[in-house]
C-alpha cells in the first residue's frame, strides 16, 4: 500500500503541475528537454500505480485461496522483491525509450 501511495503521490506532485500548465496555456511552456523527462515520469508513475494495484490484487488472492500457507509464501523479502520489480519494470518501460 505504501508503494501505491508513493506512485500516486508522485503523479500528484511531479506529473500534474506541468500538465496543468499545459492545459492553462494551451501549449508546452517549460523547456523543451523537460517535456520528454516529464512524459517519462508520467508513464512511470502511472505504470507503477497500475502494477501496484495488480500486486495488491494478487496478494489478496493468495491470502484468500490459501490462508494457512500465506505467511510461508509471502515473506517480507519476497514482498520487497515484488515491489522492486514493479518499480524497475515501470522505470524501464518509461525511461528506456528516451
Amino acid at each position: 500500500l505504501v508503494s501505491l501511495f508513493m506512485s500516486d503521490l508522485m503523479v500528484g506532485l511531479v506529473v500534474m503541475p506541468p500538465a496543468m500548465l499545459n492545459q492553462l496555456y494551451g501549449r508546452w511552456v517549460l523547456r523543451a528537454d523537460f517535456c520528454s523527462l516529464w512524459s517519462s515520469f508520467d508513464v512511470m508513475c502511472c505504470s507503477a500505480s497500475i502494477l501496484n494495484l495488480c500486486l495488491i490484487s494478487l496478494d489478496r488472492y493468495l491470502l484468500i485461496i490459501s490462508p494457512l500457507r500465506y505467511k510461508l509464501r509471502m515473506t517480507s523479502c519476497r514482498a520487497f522483491c515484488l515491489i522492486l520489480a514493479t518499480w524497475t519494470l515501470a522505470a524501464l518501460a518509461s525511461f528506456l525509450p528516451i
